[in-house]
């Protein structure tokens, strides 16, 4: 019988053999999971509608969230969609049916204006440790670039950048982008840039060039310390929600959307792949302004009883 954990695990190594190293780590973690759901190796005949809900309700009961369980069911997906085209597997009508792959936008993710305000005035002797105080300016020149991804920032060259303009390719849809640097954004940049003549990496996040997979196992590396130094600053404001470098570009994406900035606009500004993303990325913003939107009619109709009663 053919075994789909030996075939997906064939497609992560074609992954990374392409370059696509996030795409592998993504598919490596749902493999895993899945091998530890099923209590070792997976056959493509055990690969059922019943199977796919227990392995979805096994996940959840390991308090992983439901755009992480879509994102492992959408990999395992995607990898047997790609053995029905090689052959190897037999295409079954509504196979995934039952179980979650969308995209859940419910879970609060950015930073309301005054905790932004207070995370970007924070002084210098306010943190502990001058790595605190770098990440802090890094955090802040990211949101002043459109709420620039990590993984961008990270693999930014010195040749991207023209004066004050910025320009690069998204590493998640390979979109060109060009940001014009305010004058608060240069001064930062300037700050924070590398100072090694040798490396062509704009900041000092990635060490050296060696080869791709090893850039890319420095960048995880970089985000995971990026990510404690974002948490520690958070515990030095007071504040309870938890920051990562995805709080600082959801909070420009949610501030732009409160000051009125068309959706199309803000898609092109962060470089999404479609309007789509950008209105499931903004969508739970939406209801929080129609319920502000009713509390202001509730408010009026209040006051115009008042008046008649006078």
């Amino acid at each position: 019988m053919k075994d789909f954990s030996e075939f997906m695990q064939e497609q992560i190594l074609l992954f990374a053999d392409n370059g696509q190293f996030g795409t592998a780590h993504v598919h490596r973690s749902a493999l895993k999971s899945l091998n530890e759901f099923a209590g070792g190796s997976v056959l493509f005949d055990a690969i059922s509608p019943e199977f796919l809900k227990g392995y979805e309700s096994w996940l959840r009961s390991r308090k992983l969230s439901w755009n992480t369980v879509s994102t492992y069911v959408r990999a395992i997906r995607s990898i047997y969609n790609r053995a029905i085209a090689d052959g190897v597997a037999v295409y079954k009508p509504q196979l995934f049916r039952r179980v979650f792959t969308g995209t859940k936008s419910c879970v609060k993710r950015s930073l309301d204006k005054k905790s932004l305000s207070q995370l970007f005035t924070l002084p210098a002797d306010g943190l502990s440790r001058k790595d605190l105080v770098k990440a802090n300016s890094l955090a802040k020149l990211m949101f002043m670039l459109r709420g620039i991804p990590f993984v961008d920032v990270a693999y930014l060259q010195k040749n991207d950048l023209s004066g004050n303009v910025l320009t690069y390719r998204r590493r998640k849809t390979g979109r060109m982008l060009s940001v014009s640097l305010t004058g608060e954004a240069m001064k930062l940049l300037r700050k924070l840039r590398n100072r090694d003549n040798s490396s062509p990496f704009l900041f000092p996040i990635l060490k050296q060039t060696g080869n791709a997979e090893d850039l890319y196992g420095q960048y995880r590396r970089a985000l995971r310390k990026f990510n404690r130094y974002l948490d520690a600053i958070r515990r030095c404001m007071g504040v309870d929600q938890r920051i990562s470098s995805y709080t600082i570009r959801h909070s420009w994406g949610t501030l732009a959307y409160h000051c009125e900035i068309h959706s199309g606009i803000i898609c092109e500004a962060m470089g999404h792949s479609s309007i789509k993303v950008t209105e499931t990325y903004l969508k739970p913003f939406g209801a929080s302004r129609i319920d502000e939107a009713n509390r202001l009619v509730i408010k009026a109709l209040k006051g115009s009883m008042k008046a008649c009663t006078v």
